[in-house]
């Protein structure tokens, strides 16, 4: 089966939008959740599983424009997106070595890409 563009172009989408969920959930670890009503008052903690679940529901239709083999390696691209995320909304920082890995990361999936 050859994978077709738009499979490829929707599991970015859904990498993308399933990198909020991780986004969200730090600052729900952040709040105190001890307590049921503390949990059930907590929106990160909601917001970030259904940011997971979208991601992986935009996922599913993909699947059925190509190769599995081909389309899975594109879920890696969710680790570069929460570093830049985790840049923009957390305040961490970007280091030589986060840069390399994301560079890598980046040449794999591209290899992947060409190999098919």
């Amino acid at each position: 089966m050859t994978t077709q563009t738009w499979a490829i172009l929707l599991v970015v989408i859904a990498t993308l939008v399933g990198a909020f969920g991780p986004i969200l959930l730090k600052k729900a670890s952040a709040r105190k959740l001890s307590k049921i009503s503390s949990l059930i008052k907590n929106y990160y903690l909601f917001g970030g599983v259904a940011l997971y679940a979208l991601g992986t529901l935009l996922f599913i239709p993909a699947l059925k424009g190509g190769d599995l083999s081909i389309l899975y390696p594109f879920v890696s691209l969710s680790y570069i997106w929460v570093s830049l995320l985790s840049v923009k909304f957390l305040g961490e920082k970007m280091n030589k070595y986060k840069w390399v890995g994301i560079l890598l990361i980046i040449l794999g999936v591209t290899f992947i890409g060409f190999g098919s």
